[in-house]
């Protein structure tokens, strides 16, 4: 279902803060099937992150290694890492992949890897998932699991196969080079949420939960931090939202959410990924690093100023 033009401009002008009462459509989108292997391009190699794979290889997995993160006890199910380009969020996304390879060499290793992010572009009712049996960044292809997709499309109209949201956005395939490092050969679902309503986000933390008692599933939110000339302001915010993802209060994260105020630039993944987490058992979420732009580039401090925060959530086994 997609929303007339009108209301995609109002929906950028408001940040996604609201949207029309429309309808769900009770047909589902199903992937097509096709006899021939269907690989989507990385459309941001080159861009967000090096596009040789010889480069790339040794960025994401400097960063991974740099990482100091601690052991996380019990399984990883949840995580947070940034996405802009890696030169500014690498070294933060660094600690999330970090803990979870460390994680996986545990004996944790998931089952497949569900990368959510969100539409830059415009908005839409749901969350559109990838079709397609892989895509392929520098680092070659990775698989893309066809059979936990359409367990997410079974349990709701909300969530459905749709490929055009992705063309061109970063958010979520920013993520796929350092989980290629991290878990190689792990199958991916990549989401794009098209907006941050109660159902989409409700349908999609009920959907995971179902695909999760089947297997064991790693569900990552793609988002960035607060963005604001002011370094003081961002570092201040930054720090007291992290506080609250510490506390697994996703009630205070939503509340202190706002179109001019957007404390995570992906508050529908940060509040699918806490709520799922939750629901697996999730008691607290461990902050692993936080930087912004300010601190490794100080001449951003009163122009433009990003925050970038890791955290992951782990369960008991």
């Amino acid at each position: 279902m997609r929303i007339s033009k009108a209301w995609i401009i109002i929906w950028v002008f408001i940040g996604g803060a609201l949207l029309p009462p429309l309808s769900w459509s009770e047909e589902k989108d199903t992937m097509p099937e096709s006899a021939e292997k269907v690989v989507r391009p990385a459309h941001g190699a080159g861009r967000w992150y090096p596009g040789r794979g010889s480069e790339l290889k040794e960025m994401a997995e400097g960063y991974i290694e740099a990482a100091q993160a601690p052991n996380i006890p019990g399984v990883i199910v949840g995580a947070i890492a940034p996405h802009a380009g890696y030169v500014y969020s690498g070294k933060t996304a660094g600690y999330t992949f970090r803990a979870i390879r460390d994680n996986a060499a545990a004996g944790h290793r998931p089952d497949t890897v569900v990368v959510l992010g969100l539409s830059h572009r415009g908005g839409f009712l749901g969350t559109a998932l990838m079709d397609g049996d892989a895509i392929e960044t520098p680092l070659g292809e990775a698989p893309l699991d066809r059979e936990s997709a359409r367990t997410l499309t079974a349990a709701s109209p909300s969530v459905f196969f749709d490929y055009t949201p992705h063309r061109g956005e970063h958010s979520a395939e920013n993520e796929i080079p350092f989980v290629q490092a991290a878990l190689p050969g792990v199958g991916l679902v990549v989401g794009i949420m098209g907006d941050h309503a109660p159902r989409t986000i409700d349908d999609l933390v009920q959907a995971l939960t179902a695909l999760a008692e089947k297997k064991r599933v790693l569900v990552i939110a793609s988002s960035d931090m607060l963005h604001h000339p002011d370094y003081e302001l961002v570092t201040e915010t930054d720090t007291k939202t992290l506080e609250k993802i510490a506390q697994m209060d996703d009630a205070a994260v939503e509340r202190n959410w706002g179109p001019s105020h957007q404390i995570f630039c992906g508050i529908g993944p940060v509040l699918v990924t806490m709520r799922y987490a939750a629901s697996l058992g999730c008691k607290k979420g461990v902050v692993l690093a936080y930087w912004n732009s300010g601190d490794d580039f100080p001449e951003s401090r009163g122009r433009w100023v990003v925050g970038y925060g890791s955290a992951v959530f782990a369960v008991s086994e």
